[in-house]
Protein backbone atom coordinates (compact mmCIF):
# COMPACT_ATOMS: atom_id res chain seq x y z
CA UNK A 1 0.00 0.00 0.00
CA UNK A 2 1.33 3.43 -0.91
CA UNK A 3 1.40 6.54 1.26
CA UNK A 4 -1.35 8.10 -0.89
CA UNK A 5 -3.79 5.27 -0.27
CA UNK A 6 -2.84 5.12 3.40
CA UNK A 7 -3.57 8.82 3.85
CA UNK A 8 -6.95 8.46 2.14
CA UNK A 9 -7.85 5.45 4.27
CA UNK A 10 -6.70 7.18 7.47
CA UNK A 11 -8.69 10.32 6.67
CA UNK A 12 -11.80 8.30 5.92
CA UNK A 13 -11.47 6.29 9.12
CA UNK A 14 -10.98 9.46 11.15
CA UNK A 15 -14.09 11.07 9.64
CA UNK A 16 -16.17 7.99 10.42
CA UNK A 17 -14.74 7.84 13.95
CA UNK A 18 -15.52 11.51 14.57
CA UNK A 19 -19.08 11.06 13.31
CA UNK A 20 -19.57 8.06 15.60
CA UNK A 21 -18.11 9.94 18.58
CA UNK A 22 -20.34 12.93 17.79
CA UNK A 23 -23.40 10.69 17.66
CA UNK A 24 -22.73 8.54 20.73
CA UNK A 25 -20.54 10.69 23.01
CA UNK A 26 -20.70 14.45 22.54
CA UNK A 27 -21.40 17.00 19.85
CA UNK A 28 -18.03 18.54 20.69
CA UNK A 29 -16.39 15.83 18.59
CA UNK A 30 -17.82 17.60 15.54
CA UNK A 31 -14.74 19.83 15.79
CA UNK A 32 -12.59 16.78 15.03
CA UNK A 33 -14.43 16.46 11.71
CA UNK A 34 -13.82 20.16 11.05
CA UNK A 35 -10.10 19.74 11.82
CA UNK A 36 -9.84 16.77 9.45
CA UNK A 37 -11.53 18.73 6.66
CA UNK A 38 -9.25 21.74 7.14
CA UNK A 39 -6.20 19.48 7.14
CA UNK A 40 -7.34 17.83 3.89
CA UNK A 41 -7.83 21.22 2.25
CA UNK A 42 -4.44 22.57 3.33
CA UNK A 43 -2.65 19.40 2.25
CA UNK A 44 -4.26 19.62 -1.20
CA UNK A 45 -3.01 23.21 -1.54
CA UNK A 46 0.45 22.90 0.01
CA UNK A 47 1.28 19.24 -0.55
CA UNK A 48 2.26 18.91 3.13
CA UNK A 49 0.44 16.25 5.13
CA UNK A 50 1.48 15.22 8.65
CA UNK A 51 -0.02 11.75 8.17
CA UNK A 52 2.04 11.27 5.00
CA UNK A 53 5.22 12.10 6.93
CA UNK A 54 4.24 9.56 9.59
CA UNK A 55 3.55 6.84 7.03
CA UNK A 56 6.84 7.62 5.27
CA UNK A 57 8.67 7.26 8.60
CA UNK A 58 6.98 3.88 9.01
CA UNK A 59 8.61 2.79 5.75
CA UNK A 60 5.72 2.88 3.29
CA UNK A 61 6.55 3.47 -0.33
CA UNK A 62 5.73 6.83 -1.86
CA UNK A 63 2.90 7.32 -4.31
CA UNK A 64 2.51 10.12 -6.82
CA UNK A 65 0.80 12.66 -4.52
CA UNK A 66 3.07 12.81 -1.45
CA UNK A 67 6.74 12.76 -2.43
Amino acid sequence: MTIDRSVLMFAGMMVLLSVALTYWVSQGFLWLTVFIGINLIQSSITGFCPAAKLFRAMGMKSGCAFR
